[in-house]
């Protein structure tokens, strides 16, 4: 599980002026915004909170310890009527998107209970409690004259799906935190000829933030040639315990395999990275292609623990895996094998590396005399992804150098698969396969895309948002 946490910011607001008029209002809406932050305070978030502004030195402060704190994402809290004057600081000045909630204490007011108050005074009170609703309109104007973009959330404290939502955002800015911190490691060259999957890397950095690591093959070569017969000896019994090992595997191929996946974890190790493309080919007898056509069973253990790793070079969909890990959904390298028309699926799936975490059942290890299109024999892993909600995701280059992301939900359905020795499964979507294919490829996605577990198109909508990228929901 990926648990980095995240800065997220939270004031609430109100208007000074109140709280000598109203005795005991401003204790009880500072009440309401420390379950706040109470609520939202957990493993995987620190909380700065900076209070209850109302005024504007307290919005100045406010701005400063976001800045400070460096905050992904900022809630702003409507405890009641406030100054545009007491937000506007606060947002501009920490420059990170915010979410406005707009959450009254509860779904209404007892209307008999408040028009039998003796007291005036006191119902206005109790109303101010109650007007969250009051100042949203002003600050959308004001955020809208001031081109900040902003997200509301309308509802009530106890509200759950308004929580759903909060929680949703909380989990986007962490993902958004991982990508920025993301190192990505990149070995060797591009598939020749697959002109969809070349990708401009700065633009990767730019959207995304993340350091993009350079690697070259005489260094993991090194590396491999480094590896002791201890070290291989462990490997292969975690590849035991990871793997359904087809007895006609050789020994050979599986300590082959194993002597490079620990070269890899030393790689991964020494650089840092958080994810890998790669391609390369060699020339036959080569040592670069002995290591290139054993890395599938030591990508795939990657991939399963929070290291995806892409084959083909295909940069953008490293990227689409390394979000869908990071959601704690997976990722599996993936790509459009056919389709039944009897049964209107898709059949899907690559010749590794898969993600082994969502696999349905024990993924098996086996044997191949030739990849497809690629160099070299060896080990290969086939599973399926469980079978269930799923989510596809793929980041898109446009014609013009900017980058999207486009989602679809759908399920992985069990049934007959062609048993090649890849990954591969059955997928059914909303949409028949007709519409679906034309929707997913007018988008222009390149031949590959992640999938993963459960139904997350709205998280990663939101994490697109974060991100300033736009997001695309097919189906």
């Amino acid at each position: 599980m990926v648990t980095e946490k995240v800065k997220i910011g939270l004031f609430s607001i109100g208007l000074q002026t109140y709280w000598n008029q109203f005795p005991g209002l401003y204790d009880r809406l500072n009440n309401y915004s420390n379950g706040i932050a109470e609520r939202l305070n957990n493993g995987s978030v620190d909380v700065v909170y900076a209070g209850l502004v109302d005024t504007v030195e307290k919005a100045r402060e406010a701005a400063s310890l976001f800045k400070k704190e460096d905050v992904s994402l900022i809630f702003l809290y409507v405890s009641t009527y406030a100054l545009s004057s007491t937000v506007l600081p606060v947002v501009q000045k920490a420059n990170v998107p915010v979410i406005i909630l707009d959450l009254q204490p509860t779904k209404a007011i007892d209307y008999n209970w408040f028009n039998n108050l003796p007291d005036r005074a006191v119902k206005t009170g109790e109303w101010l409690a109650y007007c969250q609703a009051c100042p949203v309109p002003e600050i959308a104007n004001v955020f809208n004259r001031a081109g900040i973009k902003f997200h509301q959330i309308t509802g009530t404290l106890d509200d759950e799906e308004s929580w759903e939502e909060i929680h949703e955002w909380v989990e986007a800015a962490r993902v958004s935190v991982i990508m920025r911190e993301n190192r990505l490691g990149v070995l060797g060259h591009y598939y020749c000829g697959m002109l969809d999957v070349y990708s401009d890397l700065t633009q990767q950095s730019v959207y995304f933030g993340s350091h993009i690591e350079l690697l070259e093959m005489c260094y993991l070569k090194s590396l491999r040639d480094s590896v002791t017969k201890k070290e291989v000896e462990s490997k292969i019994k975690e590849i035991y315990d990871e793997f359904e090992v087809d007895e006609e595997c050789p020994a050979h191929e599986i300590e082959r395999a194993a002597k490079t996946a620990v070269a890899l974890d030393k790689m991964v190790a020494e650089k840092k990275l958080g994810s890998i493309a790669y391609y390369y080919e060699g020339e036959s007898g080569n040592d670069y292609q002995d290591i290139i056509t054993s890395v599938i069973t030591g990508n795939s253990l990657l991939t399963a623990h929070n290291v995806p790793v892409a084959g083909e070079m295909e940069v953008k969909n490293i990227q689409a895996m390394k979000i869908m890990d990071s959601f704690n959904a997976g990722g599996s390298f993936s790509e459009f094998n056919g389709i039944d028309f009897n049964d209107d699926i898709i059949l899907m799936g690559h010749d590794g590396p898969g993600h082994l975490a969502i696999a349905e059942g024990k993924p098996k290890l086996e044997p191949l005399k030739v990849y497809h299109g690629k160099p070299g024999k060896g080990l290969s892993v086939e599973m399926k992804v469980k079978h269930g909600d799923v989510t596809l995701l793929a980041v898109v280059q446009t014609f013009d150098g900017k980058l999207k992301m486009i989602s679809a939900e759908g399920q992985s359905v069990p049934g007959p698969i062609l048993e090649v020795g890849n990954t591969m499964s059955r997928y059914k979507f909303p949409l028949n396969v007709k519409k679906f294919i034309n929707d997913w490829c007018r988008q222009g996605p390149s031949h590959h895309c992640a999938i993963g577990t459960g139904h997350i198109a709205s998280k990663i909508d939101k994490l697109g948002y974060i991100l300033n990228m736009e997001v695309t929901k097919v189906c």
